[in-house]
């Protein structure tokens, strides 16, 4: 895996605990007895996730950003029209049973702007008569 990259605050897309939308937003939470660390593992080698979010579901394979054995983010692209887009987060710490508390965070994209433009607008142009 490459580097750790830290999300961008700045980043519109990226989402934070105050930023979610109950109405939009899907979060979901589970007690493992298993520990952070192969909980990690399960989320982030890719022959361990490819078994439970396979790489066809995935916009692109790595990761988009990840803070190592904390929270990673993946971009999801649905394979049927309109291609809509969108990010999950997994969330991942331990809790006080030495086991893991993990959240899973999906995010609807703004379909509107990821939508391509028509070059021209299709629409007739007025002219002046000569």
């Amino acid at each position: 895996m490459s580097d750790a990259v830290k999300p961008d605050p700045s980043d519109a897309d990226w989402v934070l605990e105050t930023d979610l939308a109950p109405e939009t937003d899907l979060v979901l939470e589970y007690e493992f007895d298993a520990p952070p660390a192969k909980v990690w593992r399960a989320v982030t080698i890719p022959a361990l996730r490819e078994r439970w979010l396979p790489d066809c579901d995935l916009a692109g394979a790595e990761p988009e950003s990840s803070i190592p054995g904390q929270e990673v983010r993946y971009r999801l692209r649905d394979s049927e029209p309109p291609f809509r887009e969108s990010h999950v987060i997994f969330r991942i710490e331990p809790n006080g049973d030495g086991g893991t508390r993990f959240r899973i965070i999906q995010h609807a994209c703004d379909i509107g702007m990821k939508l391509p433009q028509p070059a021209n607008s299709n629409g007739c142009l007025m002219r002046a008569a000569a």
